[in-house]
């Protein structure tokens, strides 16, 4: 969290954040967040299955799937629904252990290392958020969410997590996931995630924007060109709709790679995520697959060396294969 001295401007304390602090901004979308209210039931997230139907079966993504997002005051929404082709038997279990999180998250380019761990005050997930590089752990944004399982029932899922404070004064991260069964093959996921700003990281946010992110769109359409071609939302929920399909992503390869045996997951997962991205090059090219592998090889050694060294009993988690 960086502070704001009293008497400097919003406007001028962003001019004068680093272009690494700038490159953070495009990096809060990609934690997962929603608030605690708009938890639904079983009951609830079926009838918003309904109510979607039409548009799941028929848009562009040419697959079971709803991307939206809003802004509202001094605060950033994403929400995703999507079909999965998976029984709620195997969907709901396998999402429910905190260290699998830890998995899917590791997903993410941006996501460098990720530690679940459980105390008498909980259990909890600890991330380092960095570039899309190779860089020190050093150099990353720590955070610490408390994880909770909401409700664990024979048909529905609902996890959550938080974390009250982040860089440049956002705060209010949120993560949550629903997972409802629809039928004995297949299971319906809602993610929602939302953050709060204040004004110097709306301020940054917006130069990141006029800079690095200005060519940036995400998946919603909000209009048309000259030529008829569909025109897609861009900034702040540009950058939230992103990260929102990065993680979807990120959770489908996690189930897919199930199927296979334990030694071959991790490899699987992380050739079915790149292969996720580049299905929609326009909002999500970032590496080419044989710079990801190699990093996120790297990234996860590393964590597997760390864990390794830990003393214990520490509280630390084993991570999943």
């Amino acid at each position: 969290m960086v502070a704001t001295p009293a008497s400097a401007s919003p406007r001028k304390d962003a001019r004068r954040i680093a272009p690494s602090r700038l490159a953070w901004l495009a990096l809060c979308g990609a934690l997962l967040v929603w608030p605690a209210a708009q938890a639904q039931d079983a009951a609830s997230l079926r009838a918003r299955h309904a109510a979607l139907r039409e548009t799941l079966s028929t848009n562009a993504f040419r697959r079971p799937l709803h991307v939206e997002s809003r802004q509202g005051d001094g605060e950033l929404r994403g929400d995703i629904h999507a079909v999965i082709e998976q029984p709620y038997a195997s969907v709901g279990p396998a999402l429910t252990p905190v260290g699998a999180w830890c998995d899917i998250l590791m997903l993410h380019l941006n996501v460098k290392q990720c530690t679940a761990s459980r105390s008498s005050a909980g259990e909890a997930l600890r991330l380092a958020i960095g570039r899309k590089f190779d860089q020190p752990l050093a150099d990353a944004y720590r955070f610490e969410f408390g994880y909770r399982v909401l409700a664990a029932r024979p048909d529905y899922l609902h996890i959550a997590l938080q974390a009250d404070e982040g860089p440049l004064g956002t705060r209010r991260y949120r993560i949550q996931v629903e997972v409802v069964a629809l039928d004995a093959q297949r299971s319906f996921l809602h993610m929602s995630y939302s953050y709060a700003h204040g004004a110097v990281a709306r301020m940054a946010m917006q130069t990141y924007l006029a800079t690095a992110g200005r060519d940036k769109v995400g998946f919603s359409v909000v209009g048309t060109d000259a030529g008829g071609r569909p025109v897609h939302v861009g900034g702040t929920r540009g950058v939230i709709e992103r990260n929102t399909m990065r993680y979807y992503l990120a959770v489908e390869a996690y189930l897919g790679a199930l199927a296979v045996p334990a030694a071959q997951r991790q490899e699987k997962r992380l050739n079915d995520w790149h292969s996720g991205v580049e299905r929609y090059p326009l909002q999500l090219h970032e590496l080419e697959r044989d710079d990801y592998l190699r990093m996120k090889r790297g990234e996860l050694r590393r964590q597997q060396a760390s864990l390794a060294r830990a003393p214990g009993p520490s509280g630390r988690l084993r991570i999943a294969a």
